[in-house]
């Protein structure tokens, strides 16, 4: 009984949801995956797809979701072991982090700024090349992202 209600409401309700949601998206592989998701939900209404394999999708997707929820537990974990650490370099990773992204962000703004300005004749070669820069910086960027978004956290759980 409780399989039957899992499978009618969990996984045709998650596959729905996704699928209205790609839907509204402007593009053509939101568009397809919300087609083909569609497909799915059909299936399981007529019963093509049958209730024990809906079933057993259902369980599937909580033990993804208790992996993620471990995996973010144990990161949650490790930071506060570096907050509460005594070690002042553990201590001041994270600001000496973002001190030195945003101090190599300046340096280079500001040569490409001089290089524009002062020798514009080699501006197309320098925008090339920082272009090239842009996956190195989106990793530098999202790090500290997630530093600043996890002190920010930490900071409203300390008090």
């Amino acid at each position: 009984m409780l399989e039957t209600i899992l499978a009618r409401l969990g996984l045709p309700l998650l596959i729905s949801t996704i699928s209205k949601a790609l839907g509204k998206i402007d593009n053509q592989a939101a568009q397809t995956a919300s087609e083909s998701l569609k497909k799915v939900e059909h299936a399981i209404a007529n019963g093509a797809i049958s209730v024990e394999q809906a079933a057993e999708a259902n369980r599937h997707i909580e033990e993804l979701a208790k992996y993620e929820s471990e995996k973010l537990r144990e990161i949650n974990t490790s930071l506060r072991a570096e907050i509460l650490s005594d070690d002042k370099y553990v201590r001041r990773m994270r600001p000496t982090f973002g001190y030195l992204m945003a101090l190599t962000w300046a340096v280079q703004m500001f040569a490409i700024a001089f290089i524009m300005v002062f020798e514009t004749e080699k501006a197309s070669l320098v925008i090339q090349a920082v272009e090239s820069l842009s996956g190195i910086w989106a990793v530098g960027l999202s790090v500290l992202g997630i530093y600043v978004y996890k002190r920010s956290e930490d900071k409203k759980t300390i008090r």
